[in-house]
């Protein structure tokens, strides 16, 4: 008997210290929508991640658990990652070969469908301040924070990638220019509201305090776009600018109850949801 309990305990540590690795997070949120003059409607999400960490290596399992995948209605994987460093060494590895093409033909998303699953073998190498790390696919970037300000380069075939970002007199400043197209945006507060603006001329208002919230959005409006099969895109619809207003409650629950007006369709969506 006192073997059956020692051979029980031992076995009951092994198991805590195997789970003691593993991370589960998770969220789940169901939706009302009055749709405007449309007729409502209501939906649901819920998604699953499970990471297991063992020293310098990860490996990360998502799932979409509410039925919503694109080839069918049972539950479905949609990530499967490792991640671990051999020095200045760093191997990742994408394992699903996930369904990417997008459904609609007028939002603009993916034409064709591409195979998502990989392996990248990069060398991260410090020289003084920067850091300069290289790829398989014969990438290099370049990398490093100076004066607060963190800067990173990338030059590859497809077009060079810069990035700058950094607090300055108490704005948050993000620049990135991507094979000459540049793209920007800027954080700040001003009497306890927090302000953003971005390049595409979305600009962003947030009240209050976290776990009570009022956010005011003017989005800006959307060029039609003819895609092409070279662009890999969809046509784009043109789009009238409108503006949201979303206001969030914490619950004692746990739960977080949203209501979210759109002046582009004059709908109110409220919408219930909850993170672990």
């Amino acid at each position: 008997m006192k073997k059956l309990i020692a051979l029980f305990a031992v076995s009951a540590v092994a198991t805590t210290s195997a789970m003691a690795g593993v991370a589960i997070t998770g969220t789940a949120d169901v939706s009302y929508d009055d749709n405007g003059a449309s007729p409502s409607a209501t939906s649901y999400d819920a998604d699953l991640l499970f990471t297991g960490t063992t020293g310098s290596t990860t490996v990360t399992i998502g799932m979409d658990v509410d039925g919503s995948s694109a080839t069918s209605d049972a539950s479905s994987i949609t990530a499967a990652t490792m991640a671990t460093t051999i020095g200045p060494i760093t191997v990742a590895a994408d394992m699903l070969d996930e369904i990417s093409v997008e459904a609609s033909t007028v939002s603009g998303g993916q034409r064709a469908e591409t195979v998502d699953t990989g392996v990248t073998i990069s060398l991260a190498a410090p020289i003084g301040d920067a850091t300069v790390g290289v790829d398989n696919s014969g990438n290099v970037t370049i990398s490093g924070t100076w004066s607060g300000i963190t800067m990173s380069h990338t030059s590859k075939s497809a077009g060079d990638t810069t990035t700058a970002s950094g607090s300055i007199a108490g704005m948050d400043v993000s620049v990135t220019n991507k094979a000459g197209a540049t793209t920007w945006s800027l954080g700040t507060t001003v009497s306890g509201v927090a302000l953003t603006l971005a390049s595409s001329q979305l600009v962003t208002a947030t009240f209050g305090l976290a776990g009570n919230t009022m956010v005011v959005s003017a989005v800006p409006a959307v060029t039609a776009h003819v895609g092409t099969v070279a662009d890999n895109d969809w046509d784009t619809a043109s789009k009238a600018a409108y503006s949201t207003v979303a206001i969030s409650r914490a619950l004692t629950s746990g739960a977080t109850l949203a209501a979210t007006y759109s002046t582009h369709d004059d709908s109110l969506t409220l919408k219930a949801s909850v993170a672990f």
